[in-house]
């Protein structure tokens, strides 16, 4: 497992990078950051006691933003590598969720470095399928599965 090489969200374009979960751009966002890892993407982030939602877990809300740019991220690297671009030589292509479920599968502590790991499941040029797994110390916590779907032209024009 390696936390080196380039993130897919450093080469978002820059009028598409102000997400409060992986936007660079922005100040006061939470900067996750996601890298290839063999077939799979890995991001990994650890919550501070801000993130609470009982005192020593993480909340929940936090976990779910985890999991939707993490599955954007890896629907970017997929379209990225079908291209057959490495992260980086090209923007990133931008993907937004189309659907979003997370299950809480346990409780996820504060203060510890999350893991969440995709994987593709299903691709086509405009539609991926995420499959995310969210672990605090090597014990799965969350699952999540998501559609993410390329940025419609409506995002884009203003």
């Amino acid at each position: 497992m390696t936390n080196h090489g380039p993130a897919v969200q450093d080469f978002y374009p820059d009028d598409f990078s102000h997400c409060a979960g992986c936007g660079r751009l922005n100040t006061h966002g939470r900067h996750f950051k996601t890298r290839r890892d063999g077939d799979e993407t890995v991001t990994r982030f650890t919550p501070s006691t801000h993130d609470t939602a009982v005192p020593g877990f993480v909340y929940g809300g936090l976990i779910a933003a985890l999991v939707d740019c993490h599955a954007m991220a890896t629907a970017s690297a997929a379209a990225l590598q079908a291209a057959e671009k490495a992260i980086g030589e090209v923007p990133s292509p931008r993907f937004v969720t189309a659907s979003l479920k997370v299950d809480f599968l346990k409780p996820t502590p504060v203060g510890v470095e999350l893991e969440a790991r995709g994987r593709i499941k299903e691709r086509s040029e405009r539609k991926a399928i995420v499959e995310v797994t969210v672990s605090a110390d090597g014990v799965v916590t969350a699952r999540g599965d998501v559609i993410a779907v390329a940025m419609p032209a409506s995002m884009t024009q203003r």
